[in-house]
């Protein structure tokens, strides 16, 4: 059985090769990510094995594998270096000028191709020492916002997947629905019994994380025959192109796509709600200065990739 104890009982330094361990699911593995020894990696793992009264590796053939506590606490030991990472980068004054912070941010691909570059670029000219990691998000981060919100920076959603917690609005964009160029609804202009009766790609369908202009069409009556579901926008096109189906896609990021050959971007002929990305962030970086730049950062980009994006009677696909 582990040992319980006070923290001052505990060694901190077998975190990071719990980690690395649990990452790796080699000794051999971790200690090259850790650049020591595989004899120090393998007395690291002994006492973990003592501490969890647990093997956490076990041997599958030629491999080892995660045993089942191991599982569980492989989430729990990188959100736990993340937070420990983030206390020793806070800083009492902060200036982006010689601040060397790294800031970790979820985001769907949406706006991993939209404005996060415009941040990236913001960034390496008024804080040439910071870093930006953009991490892709899948449905299971947004069911978590709150729990993962502690061990990250912030996270960008959509207003209507996320609550209560604190947020800046970023941007707004349109939706337009995507169809190949064959199609011969979307050519003459499409109706919402086309909406009903096509079949449809997906992305993100959830019962808690899901396209808000989705979920409007169905309160709306409109039930749609779904083919295909993809936790990326990007997607979207592929699954499209050559088919009888629809999707459905953030004006923005027409530009932001390499290759819409094929396919056509028409208007809705039901009236969507625009979608308002926002930053959302956990309420412990209250207080922080380096944490009220980056959202400053944030909200510029929002608004110069406002002015990007296209209006609605411009040309956005190729037919």
């Amino acid at each position: 059985m582990p040992r319980r104890g006070s923290l001052s009982r505990l060694d901190l330094n077998l975190l990071t090769p719990l980690d690395a361990i649990l990452t790796e699911r080699s000794v051999s593995r971790a200690a090259q990510r850790l650049q020591l020894s595989q004899p120090s990696l393998s007395a690291a793992l002994a006492r973990l094995r003592t501490h969890f009264g647990d093997p956490l590796l076990v041997r599958r053939g030629n491999l080892y594998d995660l045993s089942p506590l191991a599982r569980k606490l492989a989430d729990q030991v990188s959100a736990t270096l993340e937070s420990a990472r983030r206390i020793f980068e806070e800083q009492g004054e902060w200036d982006p000028t010689t601040a060397t912070r790294e800031f970790s941010v979820y985001m769907s691909d949406y706006a991993l191709c939209t404005i996060a570059p415009i941040v990236s670029r913001i960034a390496s000219v008024d804080a040439p020492g910071v870093r930006f990691r953009f991490l892709l998000q899948g449905s299971s981060i947004i069911d978590e916002a709150d729990e993962r919100l502690r061990s990250v920076d912030a996270l960008i959603a959509p207003h209507g997947m996320i609550a209560d917690l604190p947020h800046t609005a970023l941007w707004r964009d349109e939706w337009v629905v995507i169809a190949d160029a064959g199609n011969a609804a979307a050519r003459r202009g499409l109706t919402t019994d086309d909406l009903a009766t096509s079949p449809w790609v997906h992305t993100f369908q959830t019962p808690t994380a899901s396209t808000p202009a989705l979920r409007q069409l169905q309160y709306l009556g409109i039930e749609q025959h779904v083919e295909a579901t993809v936790e990326s926008f990007q997607a979207v096109p592929l699954f499209v192109r050559g088919t009888a189906r629809l999707g459905l896609l953030q004006r923005g990021l027409l530009s932001s796509l390499p290759s819409l050959d094929g396919l056509l971007a028409v208007e809705s002929p039901v009236a969507l709600a625009p979608v308002v990305p926002a930053l959302w962030w956990h309420p412990s970086h209250h207080g922080d200065p380096g944490h009220a730049w980056m959202r400053a950062i944030f909200a510029r980009a929002g608004e110069l990739h406002s002015n990007e994006i296209p209006s609605g009677g411009e040309q956005t696909a190729s037919t």
